[in-house]
């Protein structure tokens, strides 16, 4: 009888999860790996396939193993993972990917899934990546391949120190139904995990690390910063020589115009081939239109339509499963990525194509492959639905890495691992307001976000959208359905050129900020949060007893999160205007701020109210910034091409500046085929602010002809 009593209780222990503190090894300055049970070698990273940008985490501050760490316990049972992140009550959480409607995200629970939309904030986005930055200056990054189950400080344990206090609502006002949990716990559907704590001291260290640690952020080639169009859906060469043509006689600026479907001969599957009635001689189209200053990117999606020449090669490598009755590459497999490697080669890249929109790998449920589907490389459906984004970029990135040629394109779905790939993400929901959200959030995620401009109901609407757009990462207009033109609404088409020109005219700025991305792991692009001085009480709209705050803190993340505003480089807060909106609050961080356009003071740590008018995004400056403009052009420089500067100076401080240059084309920057010019303003004995900027080292990249300098506060 005893010794079944302790057989019983040996079985019951085995079936018992064990959990333990995670042994945690440093893999870079800042970072460091845990391992739970046994990983699976199919991952998010190993997937992205990126080494650090080691010389990055130089320049960051020495730090030891976050005191969490020895709180962070993992177990294993059922074949699936469990862990548990130890959280304070006052604590912050962001990422989790691109959310579009919050940025605190404490109290959620998430489905970290790729797909459509991604309008809810419940997990299920295009780029769903499984990293959060706490604003105690830490973040973690859970590297599996599945769909995870995220409670971020949701579900209290019984045996929690910190458990939450029981109360009676009947009689309690104070009750509330989400009670206050000490944790985040995750739910990973293998039977182990790895883990990766990123130190700060900061919040912007943590996603610096982070953005380091996975190959640094891209840096575009400088005609990627310009201005871009996406033609209607049949467009055909004449039509496309037509459009490019009126931009030039416009004067509107135009780096790069996007192709839709009708470029190929069968598309929903892709036959990935020219279409011989509407593009009869692509080699003499694409040539045609680079002369005129322009290049060509393509639409296309992966999957591989019964017309196309590759489709029997590539069916014994493809899914089990069709997509629009299209087969789908088993992208996990050297051989699949080969063959459409290779077919975009020969057909599109040795042409001159300059590169790629990548649509439909995100989702829906109802028309990608299911998740009982099978893959030639053994790899499930989960995972290939949850890194096909990625292997879309990569394989296409490695095309033209090859080449020593620079790329700049758009994907519908990305996650853990992409900093460094050359794609901005960009879908079909189409909320003004929620699309500055997801550019906020994607920051925070090592991705890049567009709020594109695709038509309007009104004049009103469409240049709000336009101005917006020219604050991002790509500007662009995509008209693959309604052949909307920057001058569609002829009422504002001064204010849209406007804009077009100014976007052409910062470029300077925004390539060097794409510089710091790469080099140094700041995302151009950002929340408010992450910026020094920022005061998060001023968010408050309404006065929450602290009795309320201290039970529910979830309240307190509603009434105090900002997602309507943002950084833009090292310098700028740019603050949209929505349709219907005469006047808007802004949040100023402490230190002096200034109006962009007049150089005005406008406040210091407090919130503003403003009425910029129709023709004005509202846009505020630093205190000592410098900003380097470039003449207005209708094309970005070229290689070796110079161009005068204007150097604007705001405020009354000091003020210095890094002005990043190279070829901006290719690779060679990785070989030391660049510079970094100082930009300086100081007063002179009389107090006369005067500029001053370093010579280009001898042999390094020097596209500055005249340098000119405007004084904005001082006019």
């Amino acid at each position: 009888m005893k010794k079944n009593l302790i057989l019983g209780a040996m079985v019951l222990l085995m079936l018992l999860p064990a959990k333990a503190q995670i042994v945690w090894q440093q893999v870079e300055p800042g970072v460091w790996k845990g391992v739970v049970g046994t990983p699976e070698k199919y991952s998010l990273l190993s997937v992205a396939g990126v080494t650090s940008q080691k010389e990055g985490f130089s320049r960051l501050p020495e730090v030891e193993l976050p005191g969490l760490a020895n709180e962070i316990v993992g177990a294993v049972q059922d074949d699936k993972t469990s862990l548990r992140i130890p959280l304070q009550r006052k604590e912050q959480l962001y990422g989790f990917g691109l959310n579009f409607q919050s940025v605190h995200q404490r109290g959620k629970i998430l489905n970290l899934h790729v797909d459509h939309y991604g309008g809810r904030d419940n997990g299920r986005t295009h780029a769903p990546v499984p990293f959060y930055i706490s604003n105690r200056g830490y973040g973690v990054l859970i590297n599996s391949a599945r769909y995870l189950t995220v409670y971020a400080g949701s579900g209290a344990r019984k045996d929690s120190p910190n458990a939450p206090i029981a109360k009676d609502r009947n009689t309690d006002e104070m009750w509330v139904s989400t009670p206050y949990s000490d944790a985040v716990s995750i739910l990973v559907p293998a039977s182990g995990a790895e883990i990766y704590l990123f130190a700060g001291p900061t919040p912007m260290d943590v996603i610096r690390r982070y953005n380091l640690f996975c190959g640094g952020g891209i840096l575009p080639p400088r005609w990627g910063l310009g201005f871009t169009q996406r033609t209607k859906k049949l467009y055909t060469a004449g039509d496309v020589e037509k459009e490019v043509d009126e931009f030039e006689q416009r004067g509107f600026p135009l780096d790069f115009i996007g192709l839709e479907p009708g470029w190929q001969s069968k598309a929903y599957p892709c036959t990935f081939e020219w279409d011989a009635t509407r593009y009869p001689n692509p080699a003499s189209f694409v040539k045609e239109i680079a002369d005129k200053g322009v290049r060509i990117n393509l639409w296309t999606n992966p999957y591989v339509s019964p017309e196309s020449k590759i489709y029997k090669e590539m069916y014994p490598v493809s899914g089990s499963h069709t997509v629009w009755c299209g087969i789908v590459p088993d992208l996990a497999g050297e051989k699949a990525r080969k063959i459409w490697m290779d077919k975009l080669e020969q057909e599109h890249v040795n042409i001159g194509v300059s590169g790629y929109k990548i649509d439909e790998v995100d989702g829906y449920d109802r028309y990608v492959w299911p998740d009982v589907a099978t893959f030639p490389s053994g790899i499930t459906a989960e995972q290939m639905r949850q890194t096909y984004g990625l292997w879309v970029q990569r394989t296409t990135a490695e095309l033209y890495k090859k080449r020593n040629q620079r790329t700049f394109g758009l994907v519908r779905a990305s996650n853990a691992g992409a900093s460094s790939f050359p794609y901005v993400i960009y879908n079909d929901y189409y909320s003004h307001q929620d699309f500055i959200t997801a550019l906020i959030n994607s920051g925070f995620s090592g991705i890049l976000w567009t709020p594109e401009v695709r038509s309007s109901k009104s004049s009103e609407e469409w240049l709000r959208r336009f101005q917006s757009v020219v604050f991002s990462p790509m500007a662009m207009i995509n008209a693959w359905a309604s052949g909307t033109k920057p001058w569609t609404f002829p009422e504002v088409e001064n204010q849209i050129k406007e804009y077009a020109m100014l976007r052409m005219q910062m470029m300077p700025y925004w390539y060097s900020e794409f510089a710091r991305y790469h080099f140094d792991g700041i995302p151009p692009f950002r929340a408010m949060n992450l910026e020094p001085g920022f005061d998060p009480e001023q968010e408050s709209a309404a006065k929450l007893s602290d009795a309320h705050l201290e039970d529910n803190p979830y309240l307190e993340a509603v009434a105090k999160e900002i997602k309507d505003q943002y950084m833009a480089g090292e310098y700028l807060l740019v603050a949209p205007m929505f349709t219907g909106q005469k006047e808007r609050a802004v949040v100023l961080p402490k230190g002096d701020w200034y109006d962009f356009y007049t150089g005005h003071y406008v406040g210091n740590g407090e919130k503003i109210t403003v009425t910029p008018g129709l023709d004005r995004i509202p846009v505020y400056v630093k205190d000592g910034a410098v900003l380097p403009f470039m003449e207005s052009r209708l094309h970005a420089p070229k290689a070796g091409e110079k161009v005068n500067l204007e150097i604007r100076h705001y405020g009354k401080a000091d003020g210095t500046y890094r002005l990043y240059d190279d070829d901006g084309e290719t690779f060679d920057y990785e070989k030391g085929a660049y510079s970094w010019r100082d930009i300086k303003v100081t007063r002179d004995k009389k107090g006369k602010l005067k500029g001053f900027i370093s010579k280009a080292e001898k042999g390094k990249p020097n596209s500055i002809a005249n340098v000119t300098w405007k004084f904005m506060t001082e006019e």
